[in-house]
C-alpha cells in the first residue's frame, strides 16, 4: 500500500494500547479509508462491519452474523436488539481483546439515531474497562464531526483519538506511476490529485494523453462523470453546486463574483460554499500571514481532479462529444502547462512543508501560502505565488513558481523582488525560485551573486 505509513503506525499503536481505545476516522470517499483498514485487518484478528444503505433491522441482521461468525464460528440467529448485540460483544470480550471496525458508520446510525447511545451506554459502562479497539469511520464528513464527535453527540468525548485521512500530497502520488517521467508525474497529479481511487485510473504504460483519452473523455469511463455522482451521493441539489463548482474552476473565487456568475443570490451561494468546504471540496483562503476571518478571502477547489473536470470537462461536454475523444485529449494536452499553474503552486508549497518537517529550511513557518494585497512599492496590487513566514513575522521565504515550456527570464525574478518590497525593510528575507524549465544564464548568475535557490522540477523529488 503506497504512502499510508502514518495511518497504519497510528492503528498499530491503538491495537497494542492494551486498553480501550475508541478511534473515529472519516474523509471524503474514494480517499481510501477503506483500503487502511482492509490493509490493518490482514494482520489483526478484527471484527470488520461495512454498514450498508439498509433499514435498520436488515442492518441488525448483518451486523449479528458478523459478531457471532467472528466470535462462535456461525449464525445462529439474528440479535433481538442493538443493546443485546453489544452486551454480547462486551461478554465475548472479558476473555480476549477484540477489535471492532465499523464502516460507513452513518448507513448504521442515520435509521436509528439511538444506536449513538446505545453505543455511549456500552462505552461507559463496560467497554472503557476492556482491552477493546473500537473503530468508527464514515464518508459523511460532516455526520462524523458534528453527530459523533460533536458535543451535542451522545458519543462527545468518548473518541480516544482521531483520523482524517487526506489525499496524496504530489510525492506520493508520484509513486502510482513510477515508469512516468518528472514532468509526467506532475502532469498527472495536476490532472487527478491525490485520490487513490483516480489515481489508479491512469497507467504508466500510457502517455498522459492516451489516459486522458481513455480514462476521462470517453463516454463510459469511471472519471468521465465521477464528479456528477459524487454530488449526487452527496448533496440533494447538485446544479447549483455545479454550477458554483464551476465557476470557481474558471477562476471566480469570491462570493459576490460567484454569485453574479451562476445568477443566484449571495447569501443562497455562501450557504451552499459552506456545504462543499464540509465535504473538502473547496476551502476557504486569505493571504499568507492574515487572520481567517480577513476580508480578502477567497475560495478555492482543494481537489485537483475536480478543477480539471469543471474547466474542461463539465464546460467543453458537447463540444467534446463532437470533436471526439482523441482530438480532445489532443486540445487539452496543448495547453495543459497554463492549467498546470495553480496545481503547481500548490506542489511548490507541499514542497516546502516537507522540507520543513525535515528541517531543511531558514525556519519553521508558522504561515504558508499565497499572498496578494496592496504592495506600496508599485502602488498597485501584487501577489506573491507562495509565501512562508515565521511566527513573529519577522523572516520569510519568497517563492515564484512556474511551470513553463522556457527557462525562467530575469523578469520574473525582479517580479519577486519588487513584489517583496510590500513586506518591511527589516524582515530577513530569502528568494526561492522553482521552474520546470530551468532558468536563463543571467538569472543563474544573478542567483549565485545574491544567494538565491533555483530549483527545478527535479528537486521536488529529491531527498537526502
Amino acid at each position: 500500500m503506497i504512502g499510508r505509513e502514518r495511518e497504519m503506525e497510528q492503528l498499530q499503536k491503538l491495537s497494542g494500547s492494551g486498553s480501550f481505545e475508541f478511534l473515529v476516522m472519516y474523509g471524503r470517499r474514494r480517499v481510501g479509508k477503506t483500503t487502511i483498514l482492509q490493509e490493518f485487518s490482514r494482520d489483526h484478528d478484527v471484527i470488520f462491519y461495512s454498514a450498508q444503505e439498509k433499514n435498520d433491522s436488515l442492518n441488525l441482521q448483518d451486523f449479528s452474523k458478523s459478531l457471532q461468525l467472528h466470535f462462535d464460528k456461525q449464525f445462529i440467529a439474528p440479535f433481538t436488539s442493538w443493546e443485546n448485540a453489544l452486551s454480547y460483544i462486551t461478554n465475548k470480550t472479558v476473555e480476549r481483546k477484540t477489535i471492532l471496525i465499523i464502516d460507513e458508520f452513518p448507513f448504521m446510525a442515520g435509521p436509528n439515531p439511538s444506536i449513538k447511545s446505545i453505543f455511549q451506554h456500552e462505552i461507559d459502562h463496560h467497554w472503557k474497562y476492556l482491552n477493546l479497539l473500537l473503530i468508527l469511520c464514515g464518508s459523511s464528513v460532516s455526520f462524523m464531526v458534528n453527530d459523533v464527535m460533536g458535543y451535542k453527540s451522545p458519543l462527545y468525548g468518548r473518541a480516544t483519538s482521531s483520523m482524517e485521512v487526506q489525499p496524496f500530497d504530489y510525492y506520493d502520488s508520484a509513486r502510482f506511476f513510477s515508469g512516468y517521467s518528472i514532468e509526467e508525474k506532475l502532469i498527472a497529479y495536476g490532472i487527478l490529485g491525490g485520490i487513490p481511487r483516480y489515481l489508479n485510473e491512469f497507467s504508466d504504460k500510457r502517455s498522459i494523453r492516451e489516459n486522458l483519452k481513455q480514462k476521462i473523455l470517453e463516454n463510459g469511463s469511471f472519471l468521465n462523470d465521477e464528479p456528477l455522482m459524487f454530488l449526487r451521493m452527496e448533496l440533494r441539489e447538485p446544479v447549483i453546486y455545479n454550477s458554483i463548482l464551476e465557476a470557481i474552476s474558471r477562476g471566480y473565487n469570491k462570493v459576490t463574483k460567484i454569485a453574479d456568475c451562476i445568477h443566484e443570490d449571495k447569501s443562497k451561494c455562501s450557504k451552499y460554499i459552506s456545504t462543499l468546504q464540509t465535504i473538502r471540496l473547496i476551502e476557504k483562503r486569505v493571504p499568507c500571514g492574515e487572520p481567517e476571518n480577513g476580508k480578502r478571502t477567497i475560495y478555492a477547489l482543494t481537489d485537483n481532479f475536480y478543477r480539471f473536470w469543471y474547466f474542461y470537462i463539465f464546460t467543453n461536454k458537447s463540444y467534446y462529444e463532437l470533436l471526439g475523444a482523441s482530438d480532445a485529449a489532443d486540445e487539452i494536452m496543448d495547453n495543459i502547462s497554463d492549467f498546470m499553474g495553480l496545481a503547481f503552486e500548490d506542489i511548490c508549497r507541499q514542497y516546502l512543508i516537507r522540507q520543513a518537517k525535515l528541517r531543511k529550511l531558514p525556519f519553521v513557518p508558522a504561515y504558508i501560502g499565497k499572498w496578494w494585497g496592496n504592495n506600496p512599492a508599485i502602488r498597485a496590487q501584487d501577489d506573491i505565488d507562495l509565501l512562508a513566514l515565521d511566527k513573529n513575522r519577522t523572516e520569510g521565504i519568497f517563492c515564484e513558481c512556474k511551470f513553463k515550456n522556457r527557462p525562467m527570464p530575469m523578469e520574473e525574478y525582479d517580479d519577486l523582488i519588487i513584489a517583496a518590497q510590500a513586506f518591511p525593510d527589516s524582515m530577513k528575507k530569502h528568494f526561492v525560485f522553482i521552474s520546470k524549465s530551468g532558468f536563463t544564464a543571467p538569472v543563474q548568475r544573478r542567483a549565485t551573486d545574491e544567494g538565491t535557490v533555483l530549483l527545478t522540477a527535479e528537486d521536488l523529488f529529491f531527498h537526502d
